[in-house]
């Protein structure tokens, strides 16, 4: 878009140091939001994506260290973020992802993956909705998955926090809906569910499945996304971003409640 669109707002995007996370950040950046950084990063790691994000356009950008696990260090976040100027953009992107069977999958898994990627957000949004409902204006985006819509095998509590985040995010989008005016923005929970993006967890299984069959790297990636997604392409996390920036604009006020599948038609069949 390249507009200043959201000049003046203020976006926190949790897990953003890197991947789709970072690429959601540096796409809020380059409209003119100011960015809340976080993720699991040394100080160098850190530093490194603020000034990222910075020369992405971003007019300030501060690092914000909490655990997703923890929700005393989740609502001290969220207090470190108010007192520097408030959420007007919440894009829970933080995930984690472990497979295996129902049968051996430990406990441990099972509550490390719904804390990460489902509890975390609903206390990231307890403390950011009612502050954006004060201001009349505010964008919640949780980045959910084409597992919050369709299942596979031996991913039992990803996609059960997925579809979980999916229907949490229907409630907070009703709770809200008629806060604010076109003219102030409103506020809207919607969800993004991505399908196979071109980030580097990915990397190990389009190189396996090259060295399998003998192929090249384009070669690779189509027979990998054959068992799913028909586009026969992944999507890129600027992608993901520019999405996020539409949603954020004032012209969404009216769409809340959705969940955006960017798969390529998986969920289409």
């Amino acid at each position: 878009m390249q507009n200043g669109v959201l000049a003046g707002r203020t976006a926190l995007v949790t897990g953003s140091v890197q991947g789709i996370g970072l690429a959601i950040a540096k796409s809020l950046a380059a409209e003119g939001a100011r960015i809340g950084v976080h993720g699991l990063a040394s100080a160098e790691q850190a530093a490194a994506a603020v000034a990222e994000i910075q020369d992405a356009g971003a007019p300030d950008a501060r690092f914000f260290d909490a655990d997703m696990r923890d929700p005393d260090a989740i609502d001290a976040m969220m207090e470190a973020v108010e007192h520097w100027g408030g959420v007007d953009i919440l894009v829970n992107n933080a995930g984690i992802q472990k497979t295996g069977s129902i049968a051996e999958l430990t406990r441990e898994t099972w509550d490390m993956i719904l804390a990460v990627n489902l509890s975390a957000a609903f206390f990231t949004m307890r403390r950011a909705l009612p502050k954006m409902a004060e201001r009349g204006y505010g964008r919640v985006v949780n980045i959910a998955s084409v597992h919050g819509l369709v299942a596979s095998k031996d991913k039992s509590p990803y996609v059960a926090s997925k579809f979980g985040l999916v229907g949490m995010s229907r409630v907070a989008a009703l709770e809200y809906a008629s806060v604010g005016s076109r003219e102030a923005g409103g506020v809207t929970v919607n969800c993004i569910c991505p399908g196979w993006t071109e980030t580097a967890i990915i990397e190990p299984q389009i190189t396996a499945r090259g060295e399998q069959l003998g192929v090249g790297r384009p070669e690779a990636i189509a027979s990998l996304l054959a068992e799913k997604q028909p586009s026969l392409r992944t999507s890129r996390p600027d992608e993901i971003g520019q999405a996020i920036v539409w949603l954020a604009s004032p012209i969404a006020h009216n769409i809340t409640g959705i969940s955006l599948p960017i798969d390529g038609g998986w969920t289409a069949q």
